[in-house]
């Protein structure tokens, strides 16, 4: 087939043609996003019990939850939380099962729970992780928030008529009621319970359907048409009448308003009462297409909104996305270039341009695969495809060279082609099993991270399968037809002379280097050794720091306050205005070290009533959002911004955890992610303290909280004994208590776009505190005032905020974040576990510790690496026995592969980087490059020695014969990665430690296998380990 396509006179460019039209076709339905795709693992189920307090919730609906759902096979993990009037369950499945079984298991066992308590709603299953945020879209003008909620239900419902995108939700408004206030002298007044107003709201405001009339002509609907659904109407409506027809409607005894229930729930956008409209996508959507879709729309609105009405678009998660991609674009360009330009020092213009237009055809071709593979387009196959500009080449390089001294020997051009490319077809093909086996095994690491990294091997097996198919069938036709044009053609000066000057370096200095490497065999085999240990030595001492993955710089910074519970909402709208003048007044600062000016912060939002970290809801938790100018354009780090927000903040009473984080955790997890489990919540909060007091104790941990906090204040009610003789019983006094002050749901139904709920509670004023308790009157048989005093004991009490659980025990987690630029979080964990935790252990001896995050996930993915790479390496060491039927001969060719690690090393020190599992990554990735240059010299020296050639002088032949070609695989490999080695943008400190592990352990590798590997052979032979070679076959055979 070689000889076909080399020889017919269209076909090699009709099959270039082909794959890159594939290619090209497949790029514009390629999705964009940041990281790969990470298997949805979570089921929540949420069961609202409202008013029951977190230990009700714990005993009613926690601990029936994780009966059911023990009972599923594929379930890796079961989480409650208790919360006031909430219980929610998240049941973690195993790695690798089917999302669709797990989650009609989980259904199941949950529709089958058949003693949750009777106030209870039902449960609603959800599989979380459905959908990504895009961006966000401010609405800013109106100050009243009903108009303010209308308008936004009227732009959210011609949002959704676009397909680009999955949902929009609207948020900083609660649910929209109809509220009916009545004041307690009123009630006492008529001799009423707020109860008996809530009975009669629900009999008199009714609409609904009551039969049909079937006439011979037509079928007439009859309808019960008297629901009200104004404030005017419900004011209007009776609620007492008299014997005379006196009558006394609701508007008489009540404040009736239209609202929405709960004031802590808004939102400001920079100081203004503000709607937010979120978008999502699905999985299967592009989010730059997605982006595109909202920013025209909001440009089309802005052109026709009322005055003083404004949309903003705020929280862009896609920008991020686009920046990271046209940087890794820009990057492979400038590789690309780089790389022809090394080709272009050792060959022709027109040669090397043949060979560098595998890179395009094996990147299209790749492109047009990698979908069908469920690999998008992100920064982990950017990356993948930014390494391939490099490694590619070298199949290509090792043809060409082939080819171009075959014709140097005399051969015609065609046929040096055809004889070059077979020729060397069994050591490449070699070659590509080794790299495949390596690359193969790191697909299949497992963890988060590893979900994320598995991607980068699977995409350089397809890239390096399309240049395979490139080199053998279409390079040998153009390398032939260059060659025919070059035949009369004399070498330009520079190149005469840059040719002379390499033999003359390959000859003189190279030469006699190796020449003593191989007489002082032993002394080279102890260098590399003591490079080895001393590269080793870095991590194991400290020097060099381990993190599990690197930062990732965003857009988006937030603070998020959480305040003791009770904390009324104007004491948190005052920590807010703090919070909100400290971040304008750090802009200040920056602005001027900004390009042209510009400001820093771009947009501010607070969102009250929320908190992620918190786990809770209310006036006492806040967020503040902001929007930072972009990375690929501000000069200032988000930890630099975050940092000095964090420092002018400073102290502030009553504040029990300032957090300042991005918005979304990175795919390690947190840095500092503790368990405390076991059954005293008492004894788990006091250890609690005691661990965070130490890790407060580290400079640079910061953002430390657990998440057992102490719940409101309680006054528990419970009957008297006496109560049941004046005809009162537990029911009708929590009843009307309940419907006091909780409030009483009389009414919902929808109104347009929005849905309504009619509530009727006491005024605000009769249900402040313990007085207001004491003072209410229950209305008793014949419609008698009784002091509720009288019937009920009241007793003060406080439970907590949340009770977690994990698998069915009470756990607390400490949390915090690490200044990686001051602590390293595996260092200070390892302390921790060489100091506190066994003093935790000795003084409480029921709780449990343990670790997860970034340490658990690290130690996840590390062990999988690990275990991975050492099969690979078995193939590896298996495949090489069969090609070179001995069983010594692989050792020589795989001891260069520990010597990749000197160059990682101290390649990271010298960019000041930390050791990450992409690091780790990328140096595996080398353990399938590396060995391809050591088979070549091992192959070589054989083919020496089968010419009856001695040991030291067939290795030193074979290496100055393989110089060359191994010099410029490295070369051309190290170029295209140079550019993002040295990319100073922020989106590219992710990235840079992979292409670190690559570019300097290449370097190192193969440098120091030119001098080791004959090295070795000739150690081997001083043992007459290597044995005799059967010219026939040229395999060695035992002494």
């Amino acid at each position: 087939m070689i000889d076909w396509f080399a020889r017919h006179p269209t076909a090699a460019n009709l099959f270039m043609a082909a794959i890159m039209i594939l290619g090209i076709v497949a790029l514009p339905g390629l999705q964009r996003e940041t990281f790969p795709e990470i298997q949805n693992d979570k089921v929540e189920i949420r069961v609202v019990y409202k008013g029951a307090t977190t230990d009700e919730v714990e005993d009613a609906i926690c601990r029936r939850l994780e009966d059911a759902l023990d009972g599923i096979s594929d379930i890796d993990e079961t989480r409650c939380e208790a919360r006031e009037g909430l219980g929610i369950a998240t049941a973690v499945m195993r790695e690798g099962a089917r999302m669709t079984r797990f989650l009609d298991d989980v259904k199941s066992e949950v529709d089958a729970i058949d003693d949750f308590p009777d106030q209870a709603e039902l449960p609603v299953v959800e599989e979380l992780g459905r959908t990504d945020a895009v961006v966000s879209i401010a609405i800013t003008g109106p100050e009243d928030p009903v108009v303010l909620k209308a308008y936004a239900e009227d732009v959210k419902s011609r949002l959704q008529t676009l397909r680009e995108f999955s949902t929009v939700t609207i948020k900083g408004f609660s649910t929209h009621q109809i509220r009916i206030e009545v004041d307690a002298p009123t009630l006492r007044q008529y001799g009423l319970s707020a109860a008996d107003i809530a009975n009669a709201l629900q009999r008199q405001s009714v609409g609904s359907p009551i039969g049909e009339l079937q006439g011979e002509q037509e079928n007439v609907l009859l309808r019960f048409d008297d629901q009200r659904k104004t404030g005017a109407e419900f004011e209007e409506l009776v609620i007492i009448s008299g014997g005379t027809g006196a009558a006394i409607r609701l508007g008489e005894i009540a404040t009736i308003s239209d609202r929405f229930d709960l004031d802590e729930e808004k939102v400001l956008f920079n100081g203004r009462r503000a709607a937010i409209l979120d978008i999502t996508k699905t999985r299967a959507q592009d989010i730059l297409t997605a982006y595109a879709a909202v920013s025209d729309f909001v440009a089309a609105e802005n052109a026709r909104v009322p005055a003083g009405v404004r949309l903003t678009l705020t929280q862009d998660r896609s920008s991020i996305v686009n920046d990271r991609l046209n940087m890794l674009t820009r990057n492979g360009i400038q590789g690309l270039i780089a790389v022809f330009l090394v080709l272009w020092l050792f060959f022709s213009f027109r040669y090397s341009f043949w060979v560098a237009m595998g890179l395009p055809v094996s990147f299209l071709g790749a492109l047009f695969v990698l979908p069908t593979l469920g690999v998008t387009i992100n920064m982990i196959s950017m990356v993948g495809l930014l390494i391939g500009v490099g490694l590619l080449m070298d199949d290509a390089i090792v043809i060409a060279e082939n080819i171009a001294s075959r014709t140097n020997r005399g051969d015609e051009p065609l046929q040096a082609a055809i004889t070059g490319v077979t020729q060397v077809l069994p050591g490449i093909a070699s070659s590509f099993a080794t790299t495949v086996l390596v690359f193969g095994s790191l697909a299949f690491i497992t963890g988060e991270i590893g979900q994320i990294l598995r991607i980068l091997p699977i995409v350089l097996i397809v890239v390096i399968t399309v240049s395979l198919i490139e080199a053998f069938l279409i390079l040998p036709s153009h390398l032939g037809h260059s060659l025919m044009h070059m035949r009369d053609s004399t070498p330009s000066r520079f190149r005469a002379a840059f040719e002379s000057a390499f033999t003359s370096f390959r000859d003189r200095h190279f030469a006699t280097a190796l020449e003593k490497a191989i007489d002082y065999r032993y002394l080279t085999l102890g260098l590399v050794l003591m490079l080895l240990l001393f590269a080793i030595a870095m991590p194991v001492g400290g020097k060099l720091k381990f993190t599990g993955f690197p930062d990732i710089e965003g857009d988006v910074v937030e603070a998020r306050i959480l305040l003791p519970q009770g904390t009324p909402l104007a004491r948190t709208e005052g920590i807010v205005q703090h919070l909100q003048d400290t971040a304008w007044s750090i802009n200040e600062e920056f602005k001027a070290r900004q390009p042209a000016g510009q400001d820093l912060v771009q947009n501010l939002t607070v969102i009250f009533g929320e908190n992620p970290d918190a786990y809770e809801t209310g006036p006492h938790v806040a967020r503040i959002v902001v929007d930072l100018l972009s990375a690929e354009i501000r000069t200032t780090g988000l930890d630099d911004f975050r940092n000095r927000w964090r420092e002018r903040a400073g102290s502030m009473t009553d504040v029990i955890a300032l957090k300042f984080s991005e918005p979304a955790i990175g795919p390690g997890g947190r840095a500092i992610d503790v368990r405390l489990i076991g059954a005293d919540l008492d004894e788990i909060k006091a250890a609690s303290l005691e661990l965070k007091a130490w890790f407060d104790g580290f400079d640079g941990v910061t953002d430390l909280a657990d998440d057992l906090r102490p719940g409101k204040r309680e006054y528990r009610l419970t009957l008297k004994d006496g109560a049941g003789v004046i005809g009162l019983d537990a029911g009708s006094v929590a009843d009307q208590v309940r419907a006091a002050f909780q409030g009483f749901k009389t009414d919902e139904f929808p109104l347009g776009a929005e849905t309504y709920e009619v509530e009727l509670r006491m005024a605000s004023a009769d249900r402040n505190d313990i007085a207001d308790l004491e003072q209410m009157t229950i209305v008793g048989p014949e419609n008698k005032l009784i002091p509720l005093t009288e019937v009920v004991r009241v007793e003060e009490a406080r439970g907590w905020a949340r009770i977690n659980r994990i698998d069915g025990r009470r756990t607390v987690t400490v949390q915090g974040d690490v200044d990686r630029a001051r602590a390293n979080a595996r260092e200070v964990l390892n302390a921790a576990k060489g100091d506190i935790f066994p003093k935790l252990l000795e003084r409480f001896p029921s709780v449990r510790i343990d670790i997860q995050g970034q340490s658990d996930e690290s130690a996840k993915t590390g062990g999988s690496i690990v275990r991975n790479v050492l099969l690979g390496m078995i193939g590896v060491y298996m495949l090489l026995a069969l090609q070179f039927r001995g069983y010594l001969a692989p050792i020589t060719v795989m001891s260069v592969i520990p010597t990749a690690l000197i160059g990682v090393v101290f390649g990271h020190m010298a960019l000041g980087l930390d050791l990450t599992l992409p690091s780790i990554v990328g140096m595996a990735s080398l353990f399938g490059v590396v060995v391809n240059d050591s088979i070549l010299l091992v192959v070589f020296i054989r083919d020496e020695r089968a010419a009856g050639i001695p040991v030291p002088k067939a290795a030193r032949h074979a290496a100055i014969a393989r110089f060359r070609p191994i010099l410029l695989t490295s070369v051309t490999t190290i170029a295209g990665l140079t550019p993002l080695l040295l990319e100073k943008s922020l989106q590219a400190q992710i990235l840079i430690p992979l292409a670190a592990s690559l570019a300097f352990g290449l370097m190192s590798a193969t440098l120091i296998a030119l001098f080791l590997v004959p090295a070795i052979y000739c150690i081997l032979d001083d043992f007459n380990a290597l044995g005799a070679i059967d010219r026939h076959s040229n395999a060695e055979t035992a002494p």
